[in-house]
């Protein structure tokens, strides 16, 4: 049953948040019985990584499903291998799990999500074959993005008994294609943290270390998936909410390239309003997750009915090889911040790996005014100054968390805007965008032929963020994600090792690039960080979205 949309006014928010909570906890309470009572009643007692825990609970076949990756998945649902009935218990149990160790649903769906596989079950048996490339698949999904018929807070209080009148558009098309829909996740309030924490469910924490951030705006995502909750999630993005929360949890996150996925359906404030596009995008426990999503999105033809899109269909014929040299270029730092030393050394990896590709030729980045970059994007996030997000705050009297604070009060970049401040800095978005588009075809050797030129770099890799995540409320620094939104550059975020106490330790010789790089050095806790995922980022230019996938792709598969 979805939240009433009748609420009497003028309630306290706490006895609006214990309704969402009661609301939550009855939606999981199906699957949630037969856990160990320690998991059940104190998630304290347990030890800071939760992802050992499943292993300990499930028995084989369960583990099997949910630990298998989406491709596999649909294959063995396609061929009649595995039913939909099974493999969606399977995921409502362990996100149901992922819900007592890390604080990342908003509701379960177990009566929705049984219902359509029986369906989908009852399909395959009478016609041989599977509704569409997504046939039983279970894919979780961002509160955000609306269901019918279902809440729709957006990380609100006041939100609270706000309710769907149908299914987002990239739902709609994901159903068609024979997706169940079994959960969906929490986000932070304001959307704009790289934080999940909100007044209606509390913190969502990370599945390595719950004294650690999983990430945000889409941290719920991130942890569902890092505990394999789910396999295949959608987010939203407009700073680097798929990304961040991708990386703090070592899983795939993928940005595209805005107008490329719909976005009708979503909830947020400023509705309409787009100096800076946020878009819907996919999470992943696997690459070939995200190009399935990407894929089965655009194969629809979106466009036809979201007149907004592009009408740019899926190209799945870029194939990469020795025969063809790719130019990769790393970024090492921002110019701003200098990562922490876990990311430095993953970096270095990375080039020594990359070296040893056939026809992969490896140059350097020098980033080019990232942190005026800040200064404009941060001036055309809150257009009307945060008027909106504060009154919807104040519309309950919930209290402000922290890092919505620190982004709305605190952030310089944030006033309300005359139409000849926006004008101006509309205009200062697209001058950086060209100034930075001719710092990258300055990379090119060669000469214009053949409609592009020659030598120019492939793809930027860089880091996803300052560091390995980060602890609570501590997140401030977006520059690494928020400056491909500004560019408007698809990037993918993908795991790559993991944090070593007794290797990634302090330098002796640290000369800060800026205040701000003080700031986030003083954040490096070595042993507090020791173990959690690594994370790096591929960048690519302006719809070169399936480019950048297969870029990574060629580089992951010649990997030694």
């Amino acid at each position: 049953m979805a939240p009433s949309s009748k609420r009497k006014p003028n309630r306290p928010w706490q006895e609006i948040a214990k309704e969402a909570q009661e609301y939550r906890d009855a939606s999981l309470a199906t699957f949630a019985q037969d856990f160990p009572t320690t998991i059940t009643s104190d998630v304290s007692d347990l030890r800071n990584d939760s992802t050992n825990v499943p292993a300990v609970v499930f028995g084989a076949q369960n583990l099997k499903i949910t630990e298998s990756l989406p491709e596999e998945l649909v294959k063995l649902l396609a061929n009649g291998e595995l039913r939909a009935v099974d493999v969606t218990i399977a995921f409502l149990r362990r996100a149901a799990l992922a819900q007592k160790l890390t604080n990342c649903i908003t509701e379960l769906l177990p009566d929705r999500a049984l219902r359509r596989a029986k369906e989908l079950d009852a399909y395959f048996q009478k016609h041989g074959k599977p509704i569409g490339p997504l046939h039983g698949l279970p894919i979780s999904v961002k509160e955000m993005i609306g269901m019918k018929d279902l809440g729709l807070n957006a990380g609100y209080v006041a939100w609270w008994g706000k309710v769907a009148t149908e299914d987002a558009h990239v739902l709609q098309i994901l159903w068609d294609a024979g997706a169940v829909f079994h959960a969906r996740t929490t986000q932070p309030q304001s959307m704009m943290h790289l934080e999940t924490d909100n007044n209606l469910y509390g913190v969502t924490v990370n599945p390595y270390n719950r004294n650690v951030s999983a990430g945000g705006s889409s941290g719920g995502e991130g942890a569902l998936i890092g505990m394999r909750g789910s396999c295949l999630g959608i987010g939203s993005d407009i700073g680097g909410s798929i990304r961040n929360p991708a990386a703090n949890c070592g899983i795939y996150g993928f940005k595209p390239t805005a107008f490329r996925i719909p976005t009708d359906g979503w909830c947020s404030t400023m509705a309409g309003a787009d100096p800076i596009p946020g878009v819907i995008g996919p999470m992943s426990s696997s690459l070939e997750g995200i190009r399935l999503f990407m894929k089965t999105v655009i194969d629809s033809k979106p466009w036809l009915s979201e007149p907004a899109l592009l009408p740019l269909p899926w190209s799945s014929d870029i194939q990469l090889s020795p025969i063809k040299p790719l130019k990769i270029a790393i970024m090492w730092h921002d110019g701003v911040v200098r990562p922490h030393p876990p990311i430095t050394r993953a970096l270095h990896e990375a080039v020594v790996h990359l070296k040893t590709i056939p026809n992969v030729e490896v140059v350097e980045w020098k980033p080019y005014l990232h942190d005026e970059a800040w200064a404009i994007i941060s001036s055309l996030y809150f257009t009307d100054g945060g008027a909106e997000d504060a009154a919807t705050i104040a519309e309950s009297g919930e209290p402000w968390r922290p890092l919505t604070t620190w982004m709305l009060k605190e952030n310089s970049g944030v006033k309300k805007l005359t139409a000849q401040k926006l004008y101006y800095w509309q205009e200062e978005r697209e001058a950086y965008r060209k100034e930075y588009a001719k710092a990258w075809n300055d990379t090119a050797t060669g000469k214009y032929e053949r409609g592009h030129l020659e030598g120019m770099v492939d793809a930027i890799l860089c880091p996803a963020g300052p560091g390995v995540a980060p602890k609570h409320n501590t997140a401030k620094y977006w520059g690494y994600t928020s400056q491909w939104n500004l560019l408007d550059y698809p990037a993918v975020v993908f795991p790559v090792g993991r944090a070593d106490k007794n290797v990634d330790i302090l330098p002796n010789d640290f000369v800060p690039l800026s205040g701000k790089d003080e700031e986030n050095w003083a954040l490096y806790d070595v042993d507090e960080f020791h173990d959690l995922p690594i994370s790096l980022q591929l960048v690519g230019r302006r719809f070169e979205d399936e480019k950048v996938l297969a870029t990574l792709d060629y580089i992951l598969s010649n990997h030694q």
